[in-house]
């Protein structure tokens, strides 16, 4: 009876989540003794604790069994070097799961639909191609699309410009709000703004108090626009050119701005980012256009504003695949763990620190 148990909540469990971490085996056990008071493990250690480490086995042999069947989320992780396979990769070389709370990694193919998908995206490309393509059929060939996408940039490790090329439509504004919520279930333009507009006066409040070097530079990016100005997007683009200053990260090579003169300088020094080009007639403040540039090419350009901007390139980021720069590393991860919710692990110190700040503020 508990093998017959433990599979269907291991088969439960992964329906959720392919790789579940130590929180979500606790609150599963915790959740299965609450409902079964009867099946509490007598014994000093909580009730619920065997239960623990018994789903942690079990979910071990249930992806053990999905790997061998063929599924692509456990697939591409194997071949690693062992006494079956002496020749493989080392284990901890080029592993590749989910680690920021993607809900829908690497899905399977249909069956025997691996033709028919690639005809999908020829068509998708011939319709990028017309000057007013048609949206519904887009967004149709791009749900369609979703496994054999996912594949070329998860297993074959796609460029980006390979990727601009063969899938034109992802680089929309539209798709890639809808890309990223195919693979991590949330509405990240709505989850975006909503969570930076509830932590913006805290934010604020935050930079005012700062001393020392970071208070300065804080000073010297605030005097750039009125903090009580009821522009909302210049009161989100203080936080947000605020937010690296304050954990510590250099957005001097991530945020870059320049004059339309200076533009292919500029360009030419940024390798991921956003590139802001602003007005030499009019006030310094003012831009022409902002611009997203990924692996030291233009992705995404003549974006609406700074915010949408920085809202796309993390959309982008979750959709190629793509590592945080180390120089923003803690900036996108507050984005993802704080302001988005997906966590991969409980919240570094750092990061844990500044969300605490903003609560007490």
């Amino acid at each position: 009876m508990k093998h017959d148990m433990l599979e269907k909540l291991a088969e439960t469990m992964y329906s959720f989540k392919a790789y579940p971490d130590d929180n979500d085996f606790s609150s599963v056990a915790k959740a299965l003794i609450s409902k079964h008071p009867c099946l509490t493990e007598p014994g000093p250690q909580p009730g619920w604790y065997r239960w623990k480490n018994s789903l942690k086995f079990k979910m071990a042999n249930y992806c053990s069994k999905l790997r061998k069947a063929g599924c692509e989320d456990f697939a591409v992780n194997g071949s690693k070097r062992s006494r079956a396979n002496p020749e493989g990769e080392a284990f901890s070389k080029n592993i590749k799961w989910p680690r920021r709370g993607e809900a829908n990694y690497l899905p399977n193919l249909p069956e025997g639909h691996e033709k028919s998908l690639e005809d999908d995206r020829n068509m998708l490309v011939e319709e990028m191609k017309i000057k007013q393509p048609n949206g519904s059929l887009i967004s149709k060939l791009m749900d369609l699309t979703f496994p054999l996408r996912r594949r070329e940039i998860v297993r074959n490790e796609a460029a980006v410009q390979d990727m601009a090329e063969r899938w034109p439509a992802l680089f929309m504004e539209r798709q890639v709000f809808a890309e990223f919520n195919r693979i991590a279930s949330k509405n990240l333009e709505g989850d975006f703004f909503e969570a930076l507009d509830q932590y913006t006066p805290s934010f604020i409040q935050l930079f005012s108090c700062k001393k020392g070097t970071v208070g300065k530079k804080l000073t010297e990016m605030k005097q750039q626009i009125d903090l009580m100005t009821p522009d909302v997007t210049a009161r989100r683009t203080v936080v947000l050119k605020g937010l690296p200053i304050v954990l510590g990260d250099n957005s001097s090579d991530f945020y870059v701005s320049c004059f339309d003169t200076t533009k292919e300088e500029a360009f030419a020094s940024l390798t991921v980012g956003v590139l802001t080009v602003l007005s030499e007639d009019g006030p310094s403040s003012l831009p022409i256009s902002t611009a997203i540039v990924l692996e030291g090419g233009i992705a995404m350009d003549n974006i609406k504003n700074f915010p949408q901007a920085v809202c796309l390139l993390f959309g982008l980021m979750y959709a190629l695949h793509l590592d945080y720069p180390k120089c923003m590393a803690n900036t996108l991860k507050f984005i993802q763990m704080v302001m988005l919710g997906l966590r991969g692990k409980s919240l570094p110190p750092k990061l844990l620190t500044l969300k605490n700040s903003l609560l007490v503020n």
